[in-house]
């Protein structure tokens, strides 16, 4: 192809690029710097107490929400790539739903789930024990991003899982190796660049999230909400932009880490 045609090709894209992702970012950048610390205004994320616990915070329930939607995935995915029965489009569907759910929908199903009010407390207490609340901690959030994280997972590992080959399978069986063995050495092997990409595109996607946070972090901080609580409620819009940036360049460089590890591209979260 010639170079001319190749650059009027790539143009609307880099313009596009340009005009939605690198001048904003590049403003973000220089608005975070633009408060009374200056650029100091970065290593506040690291230096301040209260920024510097939201932050581990926020990668902690990232990683354990990444570490179970892979589990919960992975496991559901290869059985629903590898059997047929009757329901199976429908169950398929109903597990995908939640990609049509935004954040804050996601936070009232969990506070519907195991809030005041919720079933799991109905149950309880229908049989005389005590009503468990814990929609508003860190076990709510984590519920919440896992369910918002399966179906983009579960169709990851499923297309991962069909391209798999059941006669490698065989082989490790015919030598003796054991249902765990076959799954240890010969299925997770296969799904590794799946496994992979689509955890880094679930922690990026949790370190990120605002809409279920806003639901339910009334109790805790995540970085997400301190962003929001400094834009607001402070007015600092200096450091909400710099906490901003940062957050972004986590999410950005869990999925590099992630490119380069899996060997494959790896897809922008929707």
């Amino acid at each position: 192809m010639p170079r001319r045609q190749f650059l009027l090709l790539l143009l609307p894209a880099a313009l596009f690029f340009s005009a939605f992702f690198l001048l904003p970012m590049a403003r973000l950048f220089f608005i975070g710097a633009s408060g009374e610390s200056g650029w100091l205004a970065y290593l506040a994320i690291v230096t301040d107490a209260n920024y510097f616990r939201a932050l581990w915070t926020t990668l902690a329930v990232a990683a354990v929400t990444t570490v179970l939607t892979l589990a919960i995935s992975s496991i559901a995915g290869v059985f629903l790539e590898r059997h047929r029965f009757p329901g199976r489009a429908a169950l398929v569907a109903a597990m995908t739903l939640p990609l049509a759910f935004p954040g804050v929908v996601v936070g009232f199903m969990v506070i519907m789930l195991a809030g005041r009010q919720g079933i799991i407390g109905e149950v309880f207490t229908m049989f005389g024990g005590e009503r468990p609340i814990f929609a508003y901690s860190l076990a709510g959030l984590c519920m919440g991003y896992v369910y918002f994280s399966i179906p983009r997972t579960i169709l990851t590992i499923m297309a991962a899982a069909e391209k798999l080959d059941p006669r490698l399978e065989e082989a490790a069986r015919s030598f003796g190796a054991t249902p765990w063995q076959v799954v240890r050495d010969v299925i997770l092997p296969g799904l590794r660049p799946a496994l992979i990409s689509a955890g880094a595109i679930c922690f990026a996607t949790a370190v990120g999230a605002f809409g279920t946070a806003f639901t339910l972090a009334t109790r805790i901080e995540v970085l997400p909400m301190v962003i929001y609580t400094e834009f607001t409620m402070s007015a600092n819009i200096a450091m909400a932009a710099a906490l901003s940036f940062s957050l972004g360049a986590v999410a950005w460089l869990a999925l590099a880490v992630a490119r380069s590890a899996s060997g494959s591209t790896v897809a922008a979260a929707g």
